[in-house]
């Protein structure tokens, strides 16, 4: 739950709420310059919260509609030169000075968070799609613009690797997302393999839930060597941070396979140490290949 009960400094709020987290993302975060984390922490924040009050995290008997309007009031008053209310909502203003990142992707996710309080089933695939756009895609596109980029393919890059994510979460997530009485599993897809809601929210593991699982895998590795392939050399080095990310995610698909997707029984897990591993191999060979070029 992203609560502030131990009352931060306002200008450390942001950064609480992400190490409170415990968030896969954390280890991408520290190995950015300070400017860069602070603002990385912030838009990260501002997308917990958001999400926190969709999935019931929030504060109690509040109304979620209301919450995330309140929220698009707070974006729309970092734009027009009015002072926003929420500490993070502060933090962000003054982020936005260095990072003029579009308020059209704040608005974007919002419109996400909404998706979920008004539809809990997606028949398509192209349906799912849209969602994960607006709930992934966009912090990819919010992130860019802090780490940097010379050529509009990043775009691309962000636009599919935040899908890559997501899918890996969908699949990951199917037990919580169904006791959540929540199904992102394309019901087209479902049908196809023979898997039910029913089955989904009493835990049961079989064949067919792996086949589908696997297809959903296909597609998360599809959307990843999108991404790869959109990004233009010149512009690696500076989404170091977004491939570390998208290193731990795929080390947990991994698991996932390994495991023939029984995440009823099995949910993959990396330890703090592997993580941190990982972000320094990928720190060291991006500094080792800037300074061959160099």
């Amino acid at each position: 739950m992203t609560t502030l009960m131990d009352h931060p400094p306002a200008e450390l709020v942001a950064e609480h709420i992400t190490h409170r987290s415990r968030t896969n993302f954390l280890y991408s975060f520290l190995i950015l310059p300070k400017a860069q984390r602070k603002a990385i922490e912030t838009v990260y924040a501002f997308c917990r919260i958001v999400d926190d009050i969709v999935d019931g995290d929030g504060p109690a008997q509040s109304d979620p509609q209301r919450e995330l309007d309140r929220w698009r009031a707070e974006i729309q008053a970092c734009f027009n030169g009015q002072p926003p209310r929420h500490p993070v909502a502060r933090e962000l203003k003054i982020i936005l000075q260095t990072f003029p990142i579009p308020q059209e992707h704040f608005l974007a996710l919002i419109r996400g968070m909404e998706m979920d309080l008004t539809r809990r089933r997606y028949a398509s695939f192209a349906e799912l799609d849209e969602y994960c756009y607006h709930v992934a895609s966009v912090i990819g596109l919010m992130c860019i613009e802090i780490f940097g980029y010379r050529h509009a393919s990043a775009r691309d890059y962000a636009v599919n690797l935040g899908k890559a994510l997501q899918m890996v979460n969908i699949v990951r997530d199917v037990p919580e997302d169904a006791a959540r009485g929540r199904v992102y599993l394309p019901l087209e897809e479902m049908a196809r393999h023979g898997v039910t809601e029913q089955g989904l929210q009493s835990g049961r593991y079989d064949e067919s839930f792996a086949r589908l699982a696997a297809a959903l895998s296909a597609r998360a590795r599809d959307f990843r060597a999108r991404a790869l392939q959109a990004l233009c050399p010149e512009d690696r080095p500076a989404m170091v941070a977004a491939e570390i990310m998208a290193t731990i995610y795929f080390k947990l698909l991994d698991q996932m396979e390994a495991n023939r997707f029984n995440v009823f029984h099995h949910r993959p897990r990396l330890s703090k140490l592997r993580k941190a591993f990982i972000a320094t191999t990928l720190l060291i060979k991006t500094r080792l290949l800037r300074f061959g070029k160099d």
